[in-house]
């Protein structure tokens, strides 16, 4: 009898990176553009020549002020880019958390630091994957998070500042150039929240 460990399938799950379902992206982008469409808004994306090419790990950042931000960032982002979102834990009830994963998100405790969230979100970025992150947490939070910093860090990822605002008839999202994540947790953290309120201002 071999003394060799086999590897326990669980744990290995656990330790792989969420995937995205292409169809179920799609699904999700179309359905939530609906209250945009139907408002008589429409998305404006600038700075998109600042997104790096896909096949490279990406964060990216942006202000929090309502509740079709995730999807607002996510239809602005070029083809081929699936943005994997920091999901508040709340979120994941039986279908529409299924919906989530489905769509490549993963939950995240903010009660606290969720080191298995951290954990999840580098292993994304280790696959090339894209994290999409709001740094001031809730809605209109204006105090940034070292979390960002860390888990580009960790991920040896350039964090892609995003600004969201709401100008007449039109959502404006606008990326500005990405930063490096080698600078130190707290510059670089002072470094996005200069950026995130000046791409997130008219004009």
């Amino acid at each position: 009898m071999s003394d060799v460990r086999r590897p326990d399938p669980a744990q290995a799950a656990l330790e792989r990176a969420p995937t995205v379902d292409p169809r179920m992206y799609a699904f999700v982008l179309a359905v939530t553009n609906l209250p945009v469409l139907l408002s008589g808004m429409r998305l404006d994306a600038q700075g998109v020549e600042h997104v790096p090419p896909p096949g490279t790990p990406l964060v990216v950042a942006a202000n929090h002020v309502s509740g079709l931000d995730p999807f607002l960032v996510a239809r602005a982002l070029p083809r081929g880019r699936f943005l994997q979102y920091m999901a508040k834990k709340e979120l994941f009830l039986p279908v529409i958390g299924w919906i989530i994963r489905t769509g490549g998100s993963f939950p995240v405790d903010r009660s606290g630091n969720d080191v298995a969230a951290i954990r999840t979100a580098v292993r994304v970025l280790k696959d090339n994957g894209t994290v999409g992150i709001f740094p001031g947490g809730t809605r209109g939070g204006t105090e940034l998070h070292g979390g960002v910093a860390l888990i580009a860090a960790k991920g040896r990822a350039p964090i892609l500042p995003a600004g969201i605002h709401r100008s007449g008839k039109r959502w404006v999202v606008r990326f500005g150039p990405p930063i490096a994540s080698g600078g130190g947790i707290k510059a670089v953290t002072a470094e996005l929240g200069t950026e995130l309120v000046r791409l997130s201002q008219p004009g």
